[in-house]
């Protein structure tokens, strides 16, 4: 069984804290003062995609360290 680093789990943070971040601002431009906006109608759109590049991007950090073990 593999020993698991701290350290290298550690890098993996920020990603969640700006998907975290993400979820929280969506939900604070669903409110009713946002409906009439344009962009924010565009915003929320791309926001799963957004989340969706955030776990590529955790995929690719996470396998990145599990081959340099």
């Amino acid at each position: 069984m593999k020993k698991h680093s701290p350290k290298k789990e550690l890098i993996l943070l920020p990603v969640l804290f700006v998907a975290i971040l993400l979820c929280v601002a969506g939900h604070f431009l669903l409110q009713p003062n946002y409906q009439d906006s344009h962009t924010v109608e565009y915003l929320l759109a791309a926001l799963p995609f957004a989340l969706f590049g955030l776990v590529i991007i955790a995929f690719k950090v996470a396998s990145k360290n599990d081959n340099q073990e």
